[in-house]
């Protein structure tokens, strides 16, 4: 057994990478698939697409690289979360597109579940926050408005699955019906002490509990590939969501250890260990990713995880908005070509604000304007900006868990940004650490998968295997750091409540 493959099933794109025993990266292929916006605020997928990219990209990795079916220990998934699918169980065909994460459809009706005072019910069993992302709602509209969709659902004709589910029910032929517990725990169905999925829960929604998958580990054999797909079967072995999964890749397999994923937003994840604690600055509590190492089963660990709105998605406004660059790769160049910010402060709150603040109404502002000005102020301070909500993040993550990071481990576009990362490291006084291998996503679920098979011994192995490429130590003086963070609270205050200030 020569390597493990993992599949990305992501939110714009499939991708499938090849690892051998060593982390190294054989093969890659990926492939986009469309999106669809029915409505505004409405964002959906083609579930037959998905499977169709994801089964091409495995096939053309396998074919690239030329393996056979024997050279490939296991199969790992990763893939986008709380991204929901109805499916008929006897033809497998999804009676709906797949609502996405980021669909906002079901607004009212959390608002309504939040108004009759169900929010400490739900955040004390799932560890979330009532919230239109996460499953349950999806499902509950989709029974409610797809044609003869809950009379099926209660006579057991009709299947549930996030991403994972659906890709693992095609590649077994439809023989199993399970999801992982750090993706059952994304659905606001899951009671995280517990495991189990909420009969209470279902109650208040309405959702038959015949519809649901299995629950099983992150690292565990859940069956074998159809031998139609790549011409033998294939042990399907691993499966988080795509942000547990990026923690357990980093190696963030301790009480107290934290990763952070610069993408279009940011997503803060932090192992609190085998006791779930529920956030004061309303971040979410979610199972993470674990393995068996020795004997017995894997213990339950859980983890804390704050999310920014705006990161990435940022310098793509610099290049796209405003065209003050060509390409996202230079602005750090731009950043660099000016000394600091000059008192100019970029709050990159376009889409609202995310943990800690969750204001939907605030607005992206620029703060600190003079006629000196210039664009290379404005670059440097939009990268300011996405350090300074991180910095937000790990501030409540550390006060919620009593502890205090030593470093915080980076993947991400963003990571490659020399300038970011340091200035990251200044503004938290915290050591930010980038590994070699930052595809931390799809090696979480091959370290999952091949844990489950053998391919690697225990978690001592894989941890020999991360390997840091540069630590980012902090160098600014605690006085301008104070002055910075103080700054950047002002100039967050403006940012709030516009929106609604406006209506």
């Amino acid at each position: 057994m020569s390597v493990v493959l993992a599949f990305d099933q992501g939110t714009t794109s499939s991708r499938a990478i090849a690892f051998e025993q060593s982390g190294a990266v054989l093969g890659v292929a990926q492939r986009e698939f469309k999106q669809h916006y029915p409505q505004p605020g409405w964002v959906e997928h083609d579930a037959d697409e998905i499977w169709q990219s994801q089964l091409a990209v495995a096939q053309e990795v396998i074919a690239s690289c030329g393996l056979s079916v024997a050279d490939i220990a296991a199969i790992g998934i990763t893939n986008q979360r709380e991204t929901t699918l109805l499916w008929d169980r006897s033809t497998g065909e999804p009676i709906h597109h797949a609502i996405v994460w980021q669909d906002r459809r079901t607004s009212q009706f959390c608002d309504s579940l939040r108004s009759d005072g169900h929010g400490e019910l739900v955040q004390s069993k799932t560890g979330l926050l009532i919230d239109p992302y996460f499953s349950a709602t999806k499902i509950r509209w989709l029974l409610d408005h797809v044609p003869d969709a809950r009379r099926r659902a209660e006579a057991g004709e009709i299947a549930f699955g996030t991403m994972d589910s659906w890709l693992i029910w095609k590649l077994t032929g439809g023989r199993v019906h399970v999801t992982d517990v750090t993706n059952a725990s994304r659905t606001m169905l899951l009671d995280i002490r517990t495991g189990r999925w909420d009969d209470e829960l279902l109650s208040l929604l309405e959702i038959p509990a015949s519809i649901l998958p299995d629950v099983q580990p992150s690292s565990h054999v859940y069956g074998e590939t159809e031998t139609q797909w790549f011409g033998g079967a294939i042990k399907i072995a691993g499966a988080a969501g795509d942000q547990q999964s990026a923690l357990f890749g980093q190696n963030c397999t301790r009480h107290g250890m934290a990763k952070n994923t610069y993408g279009t937003g940011c997503f803060m994840l932090m192992n609190i260990g085998e006791q779930p604690l529920m956030s004061k600055h309303q971040l979410l509590t979610s199972i993470a990713a674990t393995a068996a190492s020795g004997d017995g089963p894997p213990k339950r660990n859980y983890a804390l995880e704050g999310s920014v709105f705006v990161a990435g998605a940022a310098v793509q406004w610099l290049r796209d908005g405003l065209g003050i660059i060509e390409s996202s790769s230079e602005i750090e160049a731009l950043a660099k070509s000016v000394p600091d910010s000059d008192g100019v402060y970029v709050v990159p709150a376009m889409a609202g604000l995310g943990a800690p603040h969750w204001d939907s109404y605030a607005r992206g502002t620029i703060v600190g304007l003079t006629r000196g000005s210039n664009r290379g102020h404005i670059a440097r301070a939009t990268l300011e900006g996405i350090a300074h909500q991180v910095a937000d993040v790990l501030d409540v993550m550390q006060q919620d868990s009593g502890i205090a990071i030593k470093e915080l481990r980076v993947d991400g576009g963003a990571s490659a940004n020399d300038l970011l990362m340091q200035f990251q490291a200044d503004i938290m006084k915290t050591p930010v650490v980038r590994p070699e291998m930052t595809e931390t996503t799809s090696m979480g679920a091959a370290y999952l998968a091949g844990l489950a098979v053998g391919f690697w011994k225990d978690l001592d192995q894989i941890a020999s295997i991360w390997k840091t490429e540069r630590v980012f130590h902090p160098e600014m003086s605690d006085a301008e750091v104070a002055l910075r963070r103080e700054r950047w609270s002002e100039a967050l205050q403006r940012s709030r409540s516009w929106e609604q200030g406006a209506t």
